[in-house]
């Protein structure tokens, strides 16, 4: 029984190793990544704490090396998203009871234990089965992650802390309660560390939940899994289900204890369930709580006075670290038509620089796309260009699936700024340039605000701190991540709350208290100390 008000450990983010050469985390991980290709493994679902196996396996292969294969992934069926949402409400109750503190330390056990025994495996996991390098990796399955799971606990004491005002002879209480019923999460290939977060953040609060990662991601999920299964995970509180989306879909947005969604993904894929949500509402025992973070066509526009070689970093980085399978990925770009000769120049050089191969080669800044849909979409738009008269591949645009899903890091100059490479997500490197007239540049931050339905990340460059402030200002609704001389990637748990709104999501802002908030229900409770023996009031009184 708990006597005592704990204070949980700082959070901290987690310092991001080098692998340097004639480093020891270098070695150790180049050891995983050997041991991870050495045997085939067999990944089942978990549901209800239990190994699940089924006849249809489906084979993995990296991104980059389509003749190996890492495992298999043992695929479901309805039937066992039924099973999952039972093993969910059965778990819920004794979750739910659990004190605060004793979820808390399993989220501060499965940080630390992948910050230190799993480091190395969990990198190779996502090196090898997402194609990311030893460094993209690195920010991401590890150190993102522990920051989430570090973080959210402080983030959940601060909310518990918030208490109502009261009077003498009242006690006011406020509880957080977990949401009725069970959460979904439906996770991305992208980011090992939204993977995790996306079940983990309901769960701390008290909830249970049914976890679909994309297909693409299963290697490393299931590392995931193992973490938070040493770190003290009780069974059932998070199931993961390998299943297809519209089969899970039918059966979980239609149960009546369907509490809540935890999405990141397409826009076009979120609305979708968005609106069978909506047509089933009077099916739930409560209105369940609809979180997305979705699509972004992310911007950089320069002010004539920007650094030119900060810019090209700026670009360079934004535009193509992990290929640009970013949805915080610079997409499109506005340059000053007084710099672009010099920066085009500069630009050229820094691309053509770029070694793309296997993150095995930790001299490769570049890899593969993630799958073969992804590579067809993709070189689809690279193709269109090279024939459309609005726009040139000035740097790259050659694309090879034979060995791995390789596209060039590309650069497509446009002189339409509606051109769709402007306006539509590709979520891959390719990188659209529209430069623009510099005296023109209040114009063009209205024209970059209304080019596209999305509202995630863009940046600014200018040393002129006025032109800084009016692309602020201008572009409030833009992003819901806006950078100043710095590109519109890499946020960081605690320092840049991420989300957008518009077309890009719900903006309840992952790696902040804002997102707990949404995975709890309040309840107020008023405790009277002396309670009225007479309904009467004074003003009844006779004169």
């Amino acid at each position: 029984m708990a006597n005592a008000y704990f204070e949980v450990p700082n959070a901290f983010n987690e310092p991001v190793n080098s692998y340097a050469p004639g480093s020891p985390e270098r070695e150790e991980l180049k050891a995983a990544l050997a041991n991870a290709k050495a045997y085939t493994a067999e990944i089942p679902m978990t549901i209800g704490g239990q190994k699940v196996t089924t006849d249809n396996r489906i084979p993995i292969h990296p991104p980059h090396e389509l003749s190996h294969t890492l495992g298999h992934y043992h695929k479901g069926t309805g039937q066992h998203v039924e099973q999952a949402i039972e093993a969910a409400m059965k778990a819920k109750p004794a979750w739910e009871a659990m004190p605060w503190q004793e979820r808390a330390a399993i989220f501060l056990k499965a940080a630390d234990l992948l910050t230190g025994p799993y480091r190395a495996r969990m990198n190779a996991a996502t090196m090898l089965g997402q194609s990311k390098t030893a460094h993209q990796s690195e920010i991401d399955a590890i150190a993102e992650l522990a920051d989430f799971y570090r973080f959210n606990v402080q983030y959940m004491t601060e909310i518990y802390a918030q208490q109502p005002e009261s009077v003498r002879g009242i006690w006011n209480r406020m509880e957080y309660r977990p949401l009725e019923g069970f959460v979904l999460a439906i996770t991305p290939f992208n980011f090992t560390a939204i993977a995790g977060n996306l079940p983990g953040s309901p769960a701390l609060m008290g909830n249970t939940v049914i976890w679909k990662p994309a297909e693409t991601q299963i290697y490393s999920a299931a590392v995931i899994m193992e973490v938070l299964e040493e770190a003290g995970l009780p069974d059932g509180v998070i199931n993961l289900l390998f299943v297809d989306g519209p089969e899970a879909g039918d059966i979980i947005f239609q149960h009546p204890d369907f509490g809540g969604l935890h999405f990141t993904g397409s826009t076009g894929v979120f609305q979708n369930l968005w609106g069978i949500i909506g047509k089933n509402i009077a099916k739930y025992k409560a209105y369940p709580r609809i979180v997305g973070e979705t699509g972004g066509k992310d911007f950089v526009i320069a002010h004539h006075t920007a650094d030119p070689e900060q810019v090209v970093t700026a670009l360079v980085r934004g535009a193509y670290e992990f290929q640009g399978q970013k949805c915080s990925a610079v997409s499109r770009a506005y340059i000053p038509d007084t710099m672009w000769d010099n920066l085009r120049s500069r630009l050229e050089e820094e691309v053509k620089s770029i070694k793309m191969g296997s993150p095995e080669d930790f001299s490769n800044f570049f890899t593969a796309v993630i799958d073969e849909r992804a590579f067809d979409k993709i070189s689809g738009y690279i193709a269109q260009a090279k024939k459309d008269d609005a726009a040139e591949v000035i740097i790259g645009g050659s694309y090879d699936k034979s060995e791995g899903y390789f596209i060039e890091p590309t650069v497509i100059l446009t002189t339409d700024p509606k051109y769709r490479t402007m306006e539509e997500e590709i979520f891959g490197p390719v990188l659209t340039i529209y430069v623009y007239d510099a005296d023109a540049y209040e114009e063009t931050l209205e024209l970059l605000d209304n080019t596209s339905p999305y509202g995630l990340t863009g940046g600014v460059f200018a040393k002129d701190r006025q032109a800084a402030y009016l692309a602020s200002e201008r572009l409030r609704h833009a992003a819901g991540n806006f950078y100043i001389n710095d590109k519109p990637t890499g946020s960081i748990v605690g320092q840049q709350p991420f989300g957008g709104a518009r077309g890009s999501g719900t903006n309840d802002k992952a790696g902040s208290v804002l997102n707990l908030f949404r995975w709890v229900s309040a309840r107020s409770i008023k405790e009277n100390f002396n309670p009225p023996t007479d309904y009467r009031y004074p003003f009844m009184a006779e004169a």
